[in-house]
């Protein structure tokens, strides 16, 4: 049965009239316009900050846990009292768990104040869950659902009430719940390489977990270079960091064999699931997308006002500077480019231009995580700086190596432009020209040495072995089928394989010992 409580709060988020928010929209933007021209954005260097999303799984306690060690890593639900227990966000199913950092100046204490955030932080919580019987997971996408559930079962489940349909294993945000009960049309189809899955809601984009680095940039003018640049390593990145090649045995297409599903299954789903669950496939352009360059930071303000509302709210002013301008604010929430430009600020000092970088998923550990988040940093901080010559790489380029990582992940044909401006395909070449950026970068935010090559460490060993996060399960997967193991039994076995290392390398390792 539905909730009566959130249908109610479902019902009142789509009663919002989109024209009346749409003119309000527009009233702020010039507001926002005249801020960015008295250089209210502008910071005096650039900040850092990360959204880490995490997935609960059971977990048996050798010490008389609430799980038999016979269910332990099966998908599981987070109480929401334990939820704020833990200090954790709700995010889109309800065994989500989402931090964010406070953001740092990027240097060398911003830095090690994001890692050092991080760990302290999942710790706690790590050791507030245990006794429960469950443990956060670091990771792309999940692929063992709920003891005594199969995955389409807890991903389409629903209850309908006053013709509004709700998701039963989706958080109680009627944001989320109202998506699927909106005029605008979205997907709610699932589509993948030998996986198909229809569903009422965009409870399966719950799927997928991610990490996302932010990087306030210190002039707002100055966004769309940033910008450019990001979209330009876009590919190289999601290569390195692709974690998702499998998804719940379930949902393959019936009779598909292990051997189809490692073959033409790509390295990073996580991107197919977003678009194809988000996108309505009768509209040329979905919300989930590559974007398009920026010419100027008045653009990005104009692109996030244009793009179609989806569930349009109409809210009064607070005592927060951002609330001023809370109706173009609220149209971030699904502005779902891979790469987009937001504009906030609890107060006009703490105000920032930035760039949310949206397209890695989970790392294995956090060191891995903050290793991402350094490389973006530090390219970000040196490829404008030097004016590296692969901001000529042309869009369309720039988009299709983006496409050809989430594919093939390290095996990808990539193009890139090296220092002196050659056009390279050869992976060696494009790989140290980036991570040299990249360590330029943090030595030039004041990152010492030692520290620079500690943070950098982890990528640089994925590209010594030509193995990322996904081509490691795909591995294991591989080997479980050598020993007569079908789709389901490799799968599964890759799986518990990855939390096996994780559960001792989480907080104090990294993926390069799993390469060892």
């Amino acid at each position: 049965m539905a909730d009566v409580e959130i249908v109610d709060r479902v019902q009142t988020a789509l009663e919002t009239d989109p024209a009346a928010f749409q003119r309000r929209v527009a009233d702020e933007v010039e507001l926002i316009k005249s801020e960015l021209a008295d250089g209210t954005f502008d910071n005096p260097q650039a900040n850092l900050g990360l959204e880490y999303e995490f997935y609960a799984i059971t977990e048996s306690d050798d010490d008389g846990g609430r799980t038999p060690p016979g269910q332990a890593g099966r998908l599981a639900r987070v109480p929401r009292r334990l939820l704020s227990m833990i200090g954790m966000e709700k995010e889109l199913g309800l065994h989500n768990a989402e931090m964010r950092t406070s953001p740092q100046p990027f240097n060398a204490h911003g830095l090690q104040a994001q890692q050092s955030e991080v760990k302290a932080r999942l710790a706690a919580a790590l050791g507030c869950t245990r006794p429960h019987g469950m443990r956060l997971i670091s990771d792309g996408l999940w692929v063992i659902p709920p003891e005594g559930e199969t995955a389409q079962e807890y991903l389409t489940s629903t209850a309908t009430a006053d013709n509004t349909t709700i998701a039963m294993n989706m958080s109680d945000s009627a944001r989320y719940h109202a998506m699927a009960n909106a005029e605008m049309p979205v997907g709610l189809h699932l589509k993948a390489p030998h996986v198909t899955l229809d569903a009422d809601t965009v409870m399966p984009e719950s799927l997928i977990t991610s990490i996302q680095p932010h990087y306030q940039v210190p002039q707002a003018d100055d966004l769309p270079t940033y910008f450019n640049y990001a979209l330009r390593i876009a590919g190289p990145l999601l290569a390195l960091g692709a974690n998702s090649p499998f998804f719940p045995p379930s949902l393959y297409d019936k009779g598909t064999t292990a051997a189809e599903a490692l073959a033409d299954g790509w390295d990073e789903h996580r991107i197919a699931v977003f678009e194809t669950v988000l996108n309505d496939p009768s509209t040329p352009k979905g919300k989930v997308r590559f974007p398009g360059d920026l010419d100027s930071v008045y653009e990005a303000v104009e692109r996030i006002a244009n793009d179609p509302p989806l569930v349009p709210v109409v809210s009064d002013e607070s005592a927060r500077f951002d609330d001023k301008f809370a109706h173009f604010r609220h149209k971030h929430g699904t502005y779902w480019r891979w790469i987009r430009p937001v504009f906030d600020g609890p107060s006009r000092s703490a105000a920032n231009a930035r760039i949310e970088f949206r397209l890695l998923p989970g790392q294995p550990t956090v060191q891995d995580t903050i290793a991402m988040q350094a490389a973006f940093a530090g390219l970000m901080e040196s490829l404008p700086r030097v004016e590296h010559p692969i901001a000529d790489l042309d869009w369309h380029s720039a988009r299709r190596n983006f496409y050809r990582a989430m594919h093939d992940g390290l095996d990808a044909d990539l193009v890139w432009l090296t220092n002196d401006g050659i056009e390279t395909t050869d992976d060696e070449r494009l790989f140290d020209d980036l991570l040299a950026h990249a360590r330029d970068g943090l030595r030039s935010a004041g990152v010492p040495e030692g520290a620079v090559e500690r943070y950098l460490h982890p990528l640089r060993r994925r590209v010594d072995h030509g193995t990322n996060p996904a081509a490691w399960k795909r591995e294991r997967a591989r080997q479980a089928v050598a020993d007569g193991a079908d789709l389901k039994e490799a799968i599964f076995t890759a799986q518990q394989a990855y939390f096996d290392r994780q559960r001792n390398t989480l907080l104090e390792g990294s993926f390069a010992e799993w390469l060892e």
